[in-house]
């Protein structure tokens, strides 16, 4: 960060509200198409800079920040909660714009994510994220990449107008269920959030229709995991109902991080952070591999993925009687459920079959995970029928991925 950009008041500012924006996990920016460049638009070619990753696996940072940490909401798990005795701060608009030009035309960002707390009203904190989305495109010819965080309370129209200069908007659910909602955030509700992204899917979709944009990169979520009883089968299950009837680019799991002077209905402790991997593994398979949340979690213990193997392979595990797969012949659909085996991977299969019989070498050639895979797995000259039969065959696979957490 370098300090020449801004007075010591404005540095002060971002220190606190960067640290306040980091517990938001939904701020990647997969999904945003490219805006156009103009002759006098920016964009066509330290504390509050994040990194995120794109499916293609290209890193883009982006100024990740709250306008202010002032809130009128009393959320059992948020640092920045009403009753929380934490450094405030507030930035104004023209001061997140300057930020913002500033750190792009230095290459330091790719595009801003923006929240807030609370302010006088959902409306009028919804007006500002607004007014600073609306002053970068319209005053500034900022071309960058802009996610906004909506006010699930505010305005219809207010939605709908920072749908018009975003590329994406997102609500946070945070909790999976009504009653966690009730207990530990009893300013929000559920329905209010849905309606919110009800009107968002709909106007994605007219706007598509129309051949106009309207929040290009879709809508996400998150989901804090870990600070009530939730299990992961019900979060997985209010996951899959938000894919179905909101059409989410994404849900983003954020483990619970305790807290200065928590609540007692809060846990002291934070989840393992293998949960939240678990977690975004099935939810991987949900949206990608054609799995349902009954398949995975069938035979889970207490509602709970299981935290030493990934959901596809326990799942793999429990039905081996659906294995091998002959890589030779099965269809796309059973070959996406052998472990090891990506999307990717898998396409390459499909295309080199077409033209010679596969063996494990031209397994080895096509995909990394083939370790995996192997015991699932027939092909030319070799064919696993005792690897499955074997008793220890969790273990002998779960074992070599210990190893190399510890290297």
């Amino acid at each position: 960060m370098n300090h020449e950009l801004m007075d010591e008041r404005l540095a002060r500012k971002l220190c606190i509200l960067a640290d306040a924006a980091k517990y938001d996990a939904s701020c990647a920016s997969s999904g945003a198409p490219k805006r156009a460049a103009d002759a006098q638009g920016l964009g066509s070619t330290a504390h509050g800079i994040c990194h995120a990753y794109t499916p293609d696996g290209r890193c883009v940072s982006l100024l990740k920040i709250l306008l202010t940490n002032y809130c009128l909401y009393d959320c059992a798990y948020c640092v920045n909660r009403r009753s929380s005795n934490v450094r405030r701060a507030r930035f104004s608009v023209e001061e997140v714009v300057e930020l913002t030009i500033a750190f792009y035309k230095r290459n330091y960002i790719e595009g801003l994510f923006l929240s807030s707390g609370i302010i006088r009203s959902p409306d009028h904190t919804m007006e500002q994220l607004i007014q600073v989305a609306r002053t970068l495109r319209r005053d500034r010819g900022f071309r960058g990449y802009i996610h906004l965080k909506t006010i699930p309370d505010a305005s219809p129209w207010l939605i709908e107008q920072a749908g018009l200069w975003a590329d994406r908007l997102s609500i946070n659910i945070e909790l999976s269920t009504e009653a966690s909602l009730r207990k530990l955030a009893p300013d929000k509700n559920s329905a209010a959030i849905d309606a919110a992204m009800s009107q968002i899917r709909d106007r994605i979709s007219e706007a598509k229709a129309e051949r106009r944009s309207f929040s290009p990169a879709g809508q996400s979520t998150q989901v804090i995991i870990g600070a009530d009883e939730a299990t992961d089968e019900a979060v997985l299950r209010r996951t899959g109902r938000l894919y179905d009837e909101f059409g989410l680019k994404r849900v983003y799991y954020s483990a619970f991080s305790p807290i200065p002077a928590a609540s007692a209905q809060l846990p002291l402790k934070a989840p393992p952070l293998t949960r939240e991997n678990r977690l975004y593994q099935a939810d991987w398979l949900l949206r990608f591999y054609g799995f349902s949340v009954d398949e995975i979690m069938a035979g889970g213990a207490d509602g709970m993925l299981d935290l030493e193997v990934d959901p596809k392979l326990a799942w793999a595990l429990k039905n081996r009687h659906r294995f091998p797969v002959d890589v030779n012949r099965a269809d796309r659909e059973m070959l996406l459920r052998v472990p090891g085996l990506g999307k990717r991977a898998v396409d390459k299969i499909i295309q080199a079959r077409r033209h010679r019989t596969l063996s494990l070498d031209d397994l080895a050639r096509l995909t990394t995970g083939l370790k995996r895979g192997r015991p699932f797995l027939v092909a030319a000259g070799h064919r696993p029928t005792r690897l499955l039969d074997r008793l220890d065959l969790r273990q002998s696979l779960v074992e070599p991925a210990r190893q190399l957490r510890l290297l």
